[in-house]
């Protein structure tokens, strides 16, 4: 009889370098314009939906916007956060904002979904009758038009001189 560890330990056991090419795949460009209605439905542009999953997480953002993300993108930062606090690298608080300020998101199989109203109310989404829905590469940004204007010009002063110097 053989001895050893049982055959499964000698898998390979996934790395922090395997979770990061995971959550890298997942890529969302673009901007879109959608119908938003007063219940807080709406379509998600078809090249999101494969890759956003039948379920999603939406965040609170700080700039004014709810931000989505995979399931695996959200859990993966949320166990950076945890751990994050153990090591005591980050503040408890930072724990529990992500967490009061974060709801799970169910997506059908046309690619819709509802936003809550508290975070409808967050990004002005409430009766503004048209939602910006942002690829911001491994996140979707759900904006109100004219907050998304302000927000991208403001961005793009500060970006364009160091992305579009003379070299």
């Amino acid at each position: 009889m053989p001895s050893g560890p049982p055959p499964d330990a000698w898998q390979r056991q996934p790395t922090k370098a395997d979770d990061r090419k995971a959550r890298a795949r997942k890529v969302f460009v673009g901007v879109y314009d959608r119908s938003i209605d007063d219940n807080g439905r709406l379509a998600l542009p078809s090249s999101f939906r494969v890759d956003l999953g039948d379920r999603c997480y939406a965040t609170l953002d700080p700039q004014g916007c709810v931000t989505l993300r995979t399931a695996a993108v959200f859990e993966s930062e949320a166990a950076e956060v945890i751990e994050a606090v153990k090591r005591e690298e980050a503040a408890p608080g930072v724990r529990r904002s992500l967490a009061t300020n974060t709801t799970a998101v169910a997506v059908d199989k046309q690619g819709r979904l509802t936003l809550d109203e508290k975070a409808r109310e967050f990004a002005g989404l409430v009766g503004a009758g048209t939602a910006m829905i942002v690829g911001n590469l491994n996140t979707i940004e759900l904006w109100r038009p004219s907050r998304y204007e302000t927000v991208a010009t403001e961005d793009d002063y500060e970006v364009a001189p160091r992305v579009w110097r003379d070299e």
